[in-house]
């Protein structure tokens, strides 16, 4: 994903704070997790196939993360 289309998306994600950040698995860096979605949505695998050695996450960590910024109304900001 280019830098340019990177600086229009990334403004509109919501912001995510870590509550307790010592406990849990670290938060995988959203713009590694939008290049899994895109990835998913450009091949047509199912999510549960993307490959870990690619780095963005796992498929479900990519889809809740999509589901999560659909919710926020990302993706209609991005179109406006």
């Amino acid at each position: 994903m280019s830098d340019d289309l990177w600086a229009r998306i990334e403004p509109l994600l919501p912001r995510w704070e870590y509550a307790l950040p010592k406990l849990g698995r670290k938060r995988i860096p959203d713009r590694l997790v939008l290049q899994g979605i895109l990835f998913v949505l450009h091949t047509g695998i199912q999510w549960e196939f993307l490959p870990q050695e690619l780095g963005f996450g796992s498929g479900m960590t990519c889809w809740r993360r999509l589901a999560e910024w659909n919710e926020a109304g990302v993706w209609q900001r991005l179109h406006e």
